[in-house]
Parts: structure tokens; sequence; C-alpha cells
């Protein structure tokens, strides 16, 4: 799918936008009133990025950025990291 993460399958889900107008009582007002409710979708935050499968192998796949801050996936080292030489 387009819009789906494709590790754990997140897509979009669907939910209600409030529209909202006056001061709540606790500050002062006369209380809040909704003035009126639409339908939304909240979208699913991807990312194209370069992993590096268990078989050792590199695809580039859609991933939410929750994937790939919990360490289900692991992102291709694109260069060896710098060592200093060893001193003999």
């Amino acid at each position: 799918m387009a819009n789906q993460c494709a590790v754990c399958g997140k897509k979009p889900a669907v939910g209600n936008s409030i529209e909202i107008r006056g001061k709540a009582k606790y500050l002062g007002g006369v209380g809040t009133k909704v003035t009126g409710i639409t339908r939304r979708r909240f979208k699913p935050n991807l990312q194209n990025i370069r992993v590096e499968l268990p078989s050792g192998e590199h695809k580039q796949l859609r991933v939410c950025t929750q994937c790939i801050r919990s360490g289900v996936v692991r992102k291709v080292v694109k260069q060896k990291p710098f060592a200093l030489p060893t001193v003999k």
C-alpha cells in the first residue's frame, strides 16, 4: 500500500476535527461551545529509508517514525565509522 508502514502496518485513521469558540469557565468565561464537527484523517509519519534486513541485504522501505525510533528497523550505515589508527 502507498500510505502504510512496511513494518507495523500503520495506516491512516479517521477522526473528528472539532471547532470550538468561547472562553472556558475556569478562565472567567461563560463556557465553550462546539460550532462544528468535520471528519478528518490522521496520517502516519512515513519516511523512505534504506533498511538493513536480518539476512544482510539492503532495501528501501516506507517506515513510520515510531518503528525507526524504537529500533525495530536498522538504518543502513553509509560509511564505516572513523577509527583512530592503533599505535604499535
